[in-house]
């Protein structure tokens, strides 16, 4: 059985581990794009955004990067392989990726010919490389619906349907290997429920911040490390989520923009900003709220970023918008009670918490934060 002084020990060991992590070179496994479009007459076509080498290495969706793989070291020699030599790596693994994507026409399974395969040059292996696919095909002329699945193997993904006469894609978020719900192939429209959609934005929030969200889980460590407890964290927290709730929404709706070139340097400069005032500081002041809510505003702009990438289904733009919020809320409050029961419950009575729990971990947190801004700004 631990002892009191062991527990604490692997709750500061957790803490750290996560810290060091987001030092570590790797890259974010995000979800493949799938374009089906749908042409005049009976022809379609599927256009795949896809980390290729991830595919290729056998990194599935439990993992959340490339390094917490026992597959890492082959992703990043295929990461470092020329255009034409990864594309011959794909073209010999093709039967066996086609045999775990299935596009079904009234449940009659469609074939798939590779059309084009686009990968960019190999650049800064330090970045994540988005190769570009396009298959093509004839649907049956009696055909009426169509699904699709995606191999659960090759991650998840969002699947957007192009049709005549419709002016937005309609989306839908495909995880696990799941299928798809059917689309009427004339003029696919979206097939969510309210209830489906709240649950799938709500989880797609969540997951945004843990485990994908390492810069917004330290932000929210750097709120609470100031002060465990709990009115001073809320008050610090409802800031952050009023001022994000706000440029979500109208960055969605496209009243504002601005670049990532601009919002994730800056996203990395707020949480250099938080961990060095928790070192130079020991109380909480006013001031500190309004420079939470304005960083707030910053992290808004970065979560609409993940929805203007994956897109929103059309009628259904404000139960989403709201879901994708609270998902993201239930992530940060998990943050906190996380990181409660990881330091707060043991240390926050003890005299030497601030010398030996704020000052060294708001240390790493801000060393952590000047590397991504660095890293962001070149």
């Amino acid at each position: 059985m631990l002892s009191a002084f062991h527990r604490p020990r692997y709750g500061l060991l957790f803490i750290l581990l996560l810290i060091a992590s987001s030092l570590l070179p790797a890259h974010k496994l995000s979800p493949s794009i799938i374009d089906v479009t749908f042409g005049e007459g009976r022809d379609f076509g599927v256009g795949m955004e896809i980390n290729l080498e991830a595919v290729l290495a056998g990194i599935g969706p439990e993992h959340e990067e490339t390094s917490t793989s026992p597959r890492a070291g082959e992703y990043d020699r295929l990461r470092q392989m020329p255009p034409a030599e990864l594309e011959a790596a794909f073209r010999a693994f093709l039967p066996r990726f086609l045999g775990d994507v299935e596009l079904l026409f009234d449940d009659r399974r469609a074939g798939l010919e590779l059309e084009d395969v686009t990968i960019p040059e190999v650049g800064d292996t330090r970045l994540v490389r988005r190769s570009h696919l396009r298959f093509g095909g004839l649907y049956p002329p009696d055909a009426a619906s169509f699904r699709l699945a995606f191999g659960r193997a090759f991650g998840n993904a969002v699947l957007r349907l192009h049709a005549p006469g419709l002016q937005e894609p309609v989306t839908h978020w495909l995880t696990d290997g799941s299928q798809s719900p059917a689309f009427a192939v004339e003029r696919p429209q979206a097939a969510l429920s309210a209830g489906e959609t709240i649950a799938q934005y709500t989880m797609l929030g969540f997951t945004h911040i843990l485990p994908l969200g390492l810069d917004h889980i330290l932000f929210v460590l750097g709120l609470f490390l100031l002060s465990i407890h709990l009115r001073p964290v809320l008050w610090q927290v409802t800031a952050f989520t009023l001022a994000h709730t706000i440029t979500l929404a109208l960055t969605i709706l496209g009243f504002i923009a601005l670049p990532d070139t601009i919002v994730e340097p800056l996203i990395a400069a707020s949480i250099v900003y938080i961990g060095v005032e928790n070192i130079i500081t020991k109380e909480i002041h006013w001031h500190r709220v309004i420079v939470i809510f304005l960083f707030g505003l910053l992290h808004g702009m970065g979560f609409a970023g993940v929805l203007n990438e994956l897109g929103l289904p059309e009628g259904q733009l404000a139960t989403a918008l709201i879901s994708f919020n609270v998902g993201v809320e239930l992530g940060q409050i998990a943050v906190i009670l996380l990181a409660f029961l990881a330091i707060g419950v043991w240390f926050r009575n003890k005299p030497w918490y601030r010398q030996f729990v704020v000052i060294p971990f708001s240390l790493l947190i801000a060393l952590v934060g000047i590397y991504w801004f660095i890293e962001r700004l070149v």
